[in-house]
This record gives structure tokens, C-alpha cells and sequence, in this order.
């Protein structure tokens, strides 16, 4: 049988300004445990849903999202990175969408709503474990 050859990754047809900027039409939308959607987010959930209006298929979860995409330097970050932290646990439990100017959004908590935090914020600075691009 003729040999499959592997399939492209998903590439969107937006810029990665414009994943930016989808996640920042999101901010002030609940955090849900589980949540992807406009009626509310987890972290993970709100990467996924944000990629996958710009067209890119990731993973679910942080730990996968994590386990993909191409690694990127904390120097080299651009609009759209996905950023994450080492936060409840250990790995990739934490992820948001970088937006420029050394800020992220994302769903950060239970008691809280989908937010801009900056990566100086010394609770996030300190549990920053990586970034990694997808296209």
C-alpha cells in the first residue's frame, strides 16, 4: 500500500496580531471549570477556543498545548504565543495568549473573569515555565 504522508499542521488564515486581538474581545467573560465557550472559559479552554476562531486546531488541555507548537524564547514572543506557567501543579497548569507589551490574557481562577495580567506580575513571573507558538 502507497505510504500516508503525515498531515500539515492546522495554519489559520489570521495574523497572529488578530489571535491577539480576538483575545482581548474576551476579556471580562466568566471562568468556568471545563468552560470553552462565550459562556465561560478555563484556561485551556479559552486558548483553544480563541485559536480555533483564527482557524488553528491545538490541543485541550494546557499540558498538551504545551506538549506542541514550536518553543519560543521569553525574548522572541510575538502577538499570539500561547504563555505558560507552572501554577496548581506541576507542568504546563496554567495558559494564556500573549497580547504585546509584556501582558497575556487569560482565565486565570473560579472567583475571577477572563483578564489582561502583565508577565512582571511576580505571581506569574515566578511560575513562568515557557512559550510556544502554533501556525
Amino acid at each position: 500500500p502507497p505510504v500516508q504522508e503525515a498531515q500539515p499542521v492546522s495554519r489559520g488564515n489570521r495574523s497572529h496580531a488578530e489571535i491577539a486581538e480576538l483575545a482581548l474581545t474576551l476579556v471580562g467573560i466568566p471562568y468556568v471549570a471545563g468552560g470553552s465557550s462565550r459562556n465561560g472559559f478555563d484556561c485551556s479552554g479559552f486558548t483553544k477556543y480563541v485559536y480555533a476562531g483564527s482557524g488553528i486546531a491545538i490541543p485541550r488541555t494546557s499540558y498538551d498545548q504545551f506538549a506542541g507548537g514550536t518553543a519560543v524564547s521569553r525574548d522572541d514572543l510575538e502577538l499570539g504565543d500561547l504563555l505558560f506557567f507552572k501554577t496548581y501543579d506541576s507542568g504546563a497548569s496554567h495558559v494564556g495568549v500573549y497580547i504585546g507589551g509584556g501582558s497575556f490574557v487569560h482565565a486565570s481562577n473560579p472567583r475571577d473573569l477572563v483578564k489582561v495580567t502583565s508577565l512582571s506580575d511576580s505571581y506569574y513571573a515566578s511560575r513562568y515555565l515557557g512559550a510556544r507558538r502554533y501556525e
